[in-house]
């Protein structure tokens, strides 16, 4: 999903995220604002690019607030991680579909996709092993068709 149904009214988010945190005892903060937005605005962002964000209008937030935001942020539901390699998890806005990501060794280019295309294994797991998934935080690995293409070269 590119995002750009959830930007095309930003204040219909504000309002949800307003409602939401106010319903659970919080209020949505300039920082909470600001780290909402740029979450939004960047889809699958680390904390160190949702940072960079943030201080394009707020210079003195630093990477803790946006750390202890995004925690608090995930416990209420508003916010999602997954981890798509290396490094620091990517964050996205959890009122979206939930998706799996399928990110390319080569290009580390992460393309979404429903996590209907998981069912059949989902339904296996949970008759084999009884075990519930939680598809949220869930990358699959691999090559891209383009890089793939890449790698095969020239068919002559």
């Amino acid at each position: 999903m590119n995002g750009n149904a959830a930007r095309s009214g930003t204040a219909d988010w504000r309002e949800t995220w307003s409602t939401d945190l106010r319903e659970r005892g919080y209020r949505l903060t300039p920082q909470r604002q600001l780290v909402l937005e740029a979450v939004d605005a960047l889809d699958h962002a680390t904390p160190d690019e949702i940072l960079a964000r943030v201080r394009q209008t707020a210079s003195g937030v630093n990477i803790s607030t946006v750390y202890r935001t995004l925690e608090l942020l995930e416990e209420l539901g508003l916010v999602s991680h997954a981890h798509l390699g290396h490094g620091a998890p990517t964050y996205h806005l959890a009122g979206r579909h939930h998706h799996l990501h399928l990110v390319c060794r080569d290009c580390q280019q992460v393309t979404e996709t429903d996590t209907a295309i998981a069912a059949p294994l989902i339904e296996s797991l949970r008759e084999q092993h009884g075990f519930d998934t939680d598809l949220k935080h869930f990358a699959i690995f691999g090559r891209c068709a383009d890089c793939t293409a890449k790698l095969s070269g020239p068919q002559s």
